[in-house]
């Protein structure tokens, strides 16, 4: 769906870097009775990559996810998912596990596979075959005849995640595949989204947990309140925030002193401060010249939590926060 006056997006697009998208969309607008959802949402999701889409819950994630797989249509903007500008048509070629989980009870393990296999235009046949293997291959070749209400909630959500890959689809949508696996299963899901990316896949997924976004994202964008006031490589964003400094020297003053930044916060025999904008080199002379002293010197780079801060701003970090199971908080 497009604004009035709006030309369609050209076939066999690229980023900004020349790489094919699997995804694209712009100005992605949805509103519900007369509540504003997702709000001009721009993403831009290169084929093969891991990408992720962070935010808290009610950010507008699983919003913009269903726009693009068209689930929901569009108010206003634009989409393109593998080329395609009606993603209906081309479902078979797309795995997509909501974040509501739900099979059938009666069913067995391999046919549940199947059959999510069938709702993407793999035969029964072929999908109960496959199930089969994809079952032994993930370590549950014991719950192949298992129903569903048989499997604890952990096995029926991977019976979910074999049904989501079956017909091996070349984009791979997961909204908040990591809710509710124990630490082993979410170790598990991170291998095998990995291995999805090394064989070409595509996969995108939303979460609202940055540890799993900051290991395993190529790029992420950012949503807070149905924006996006970041999209683009994990280092980028991290880059937002300045490295900070911790130099240990042995010298408690001289005229080195001179060199070091304004905001410069001295801890007994250390110092802490932001990287200068010309680099560690100079002050390195000068320390060097000086006679300093230097015992250690180290420079820490941000991480996507604190530019997730710098980026949504703290209102937005804090429901990240209080998003997570307890035992996760810090």
């Amino acid at each position: 769906m497009m604004k009035l006056g709006e030309a369609p997006m050209a076939g066999n697009v690229g980023d900004a870097a020349g790489r094919p998208l699997a995804i694209e969309a712009r100005g992605l607008v949805k509103t519900f009775d007369g509540f504003t959802a997702v709000d001009g949402v721009d993403l831009s999701v290169p084929q093969g990559a891991i990408y992720g889409v962070l935010g808290p819950n009610g950010a507008g994630k699983t919003t913009t996810l269903r726009m693009l797989l068209g689930i929901i249509d569009p108010d206003a903007g634009l989409r393109r998912v593998l080329g395609h500008d009606r993603p209906q048509e081309i479902a078979h070629a797309i795995g997509y596990l909501p974040e509501e989980r739900g099979l059938y009870p009666a069913m067995k393990a391999y046919e549940a596979i199947a059959f999510l296999g069938a709702l993407r235009g793999l035969p029964l046949a072929e999908g109960r075959k496959r199930g089969k293997l994809l079952l032994e291959e993930h370590g549950l070749g014991y719950a192949i005849d298992r129903q569903i209400r048989q499997l604890s909630k952990g096995m029926a959500q991977q019976v979910q995640l074999l049904g989501t890959l079956v017909h091996e689809p070349r984009l791979v949508v997961f909204d908040e595949p990591f809710s509710g696996l124990d630490a082993l299963n979410q170790g598990k899901l991170e291998k095998m989204i990995r291995a999805l990316a090394a064989r070409g896949t595509t996969v995108i997924f939303s979460t609202h947990v940055i540890a799993h976004a900051e290991r395993l994202c190529d790029e992420v964008a950012i949503i807070a309140g149905g924006k996006v006031p970041f999209a683009g490589p994990v280092g980028v964003a991290r880059d937002r925030i300045r490295p900070q400094v911790r130099l240990e020297t042995r010298a408690r003053d001289g005229a080195w002193r001179r060199a070091l930044p304004a905001d410069a916060l001295p801890e007994g025999a250390f110092w802490n401060f932001t990287l200068p904008e010309s680099g560690i080199e100079p002050l390195l002379r000068a320390l060097i010249e000086g006679e300093a002293g230097i015992l250690s010197l180290s420079i820490e780079r941000a991480g996507l939590h604190d530019a997730f801060v710098a980026i949504a701003g703290e209102a937005a970090a804090r429901a990240l926060e209080e998003d997570k199971p307890e035992e996760q908080r810090r």
